[in-house]
């Protein structure tokens, strides 16, 4: 610590590493007053060594090899914004460790796969991997849980932790256009990447929920055990009959203590039309942790961007300059246990369910029949019109039941003649 400035190697100068050079660059005298000494960018790397990012780069070390950069002597601390479970940011952040030098990181998917033994490799060595960027952008999450929450048991922390799913499901539900119009137009505005698949089919949020399930638990990351679905599945007319039950559908990522295990799961569930959640709209993003003494915490705000996601490299980089630790993980890298899952067979909750049934006489009763066979009880029956000899849809809710019957009992209703398609079941959350 001291007054000598905090040098600082940026690997990855993408959106998010143009973003903190200019806020370093913008903010330096403020920083410089809160922490007691300055930040000062001596080393990047990137491939593109002649583009403009919107801050003199003339007297700082190029390195067209981020691994290089984590080894230079000049730099104390490594920024490591290149992305990946594995690959070159992998190798930047253990070269880092490994020559002593603090890591920040905004790299989920790495996190998610490696976090367990980074965290050891860097506990080990005294120093600090810090990745506050890695989770929801700019809302300052981690912290929340793993200082803020601190003398709290964490029962629950679920929340919104995709923007892009969250923009198309809003897109879906104002304008009424189906998933395929509205991804299309994501990708147009930038909301979505030209291959979206790990934004709209879970991945990314599963590898956030992993992150938080660490720090609220104190468990071993693992990524492994998380159930995921995406969005891909979900119609305008879902989001329709949704409206009609005073439900909105949000992809949601869940980590729920229970008494089999920690259950983790990111899939689309049906919210409460009032709730906080159900009102996070667009590319924002929310996280609710419920604890013991301080009950339901909420944190609402951007989840991505280059100004958002530079805000929580740089508040990491303020820890480090003043010399402020924590364990990585909320405790020692050493202490983390394992994670029992709790299989998400063993839920126990209420469903939407939806079918499309050739319109005649004895199907509902055949329906009927079907969850009554294995327990299962309907709060809410919904059909619109009449079509004799033609789908049409139908649409039910449940009573609490457990997944493992509901699961039966649509793989008999599924195989029932008049059902035209694979029924679609969504979980609703009482958020």
């Amino acid at each position: 610590m001291g007054t000598a400035p905090l040098r600082v190697g940026i690997a990855g100068l993408g959106t998010v590493g143009a973003g903190v050079l200019k806020l370093l660059a913008t903010q330096g005298d403020l920083l410089a007053r809160r922490v007691g000494r300055p930040m000062v960018v001596t080393a990047v790397s990137a491939r593109d060594r002649t583009r403009d990012r919107g801050v003199d780069l003339t007297s700082v070390r190029w390195y067209d090899n981020a691994v290089d950069l984590a080894s230079d002597d000049q730099v104390d601390v490594v920024v490591e914004l290149i992305g990946g479970s594995d690959g070159i940011a992998a190798r930047t952040v253990e070269t880092a460790l490994a020559h002593g030098k603090h890591v920040v990181t905004a790299n989920k998917a790495l996190l998610a796969h490696h976090g367990t033994a980074l965290a050891t490799q860097a506990e080990a060595q005294g120093l600090t991997l810090a990745f506050e960027a890695a989770v929801a952008g700019g809302i300052p999450v981690i912290k929340g849980l793993r200082e803020g929450l601190a003398a709290n048991q964490v029962r629950e922390v679920h929340g919104i932790l995709n923007g892009t799913c969250n923009y198309i499901l809003t897109e879906m539900r104002t304008t009424g256009r189906d998933f395929g119009d509205v991804l299309a137009e994501a990708q147009a505005k930038g909301y979505a990447e030209a291959d979206p698949s790990f934004d709209i089919d879970g991945v990314d949020a599963a590898h956030k929920l992993a992150i938080l399930t660490s720090v609220a638990f104190g468990t071993r990351v693992d990524f492994a055990n998380v159930h995921v679905e995406g969005i891909r599945h979900i119609s305008a007319l879902d989001i329709d009959y949704a409206g009609q039950l005073g439900y909105r559908i949000k992809l949601l990522g869940i980590a729920r203590r229970t008494d089999k295990g920690i259950e983790q799961r990111v899939n689309p569930c049906m919210v409460p039309v009032g709730s906080l959640i159900a009102a996070t709209d667009g590319v924002f993003n929310a996280v609710v942790a419920d604890s013991d003494f301080a009950d339901k915490v909420a944190l609402v705000g951007r989840g991505a961007g280059a100004v958002p996601t530079a805000s929580a490299v740089v508040a990491d980089l303020v820890d480090i300059a003043i010399g402020r630790r924590t364990p990585t993980f909320a405790v020692p890298a050493s202490q983390l246990a394992p994670l029992t899952p709790a299989p998400l067979s063993a839920r126990r909750g209420r469903y939407y369910v939806r079918l499309m049934v050739v319109d005649r006489p004895g199907v509902i009763a055949d329906v009927a029949a079907a969850l009554r066979d294995q327990n299962v009880s309907m709060e809410s029956f919904l059909q619109r019109g009449r079509a004799p000899g033609e789908a049409v849809p139908v649409v039910l809710t449940t009573h609490d039941t457990e997944e493992v019957a509901m699961l039966r009992a649509l793989a008999v209703i599924g195989g029932l003649d008049a059902v035209q398609e694979t029924p679609r079941m969504i979980r609703i959350e009482d958020y």
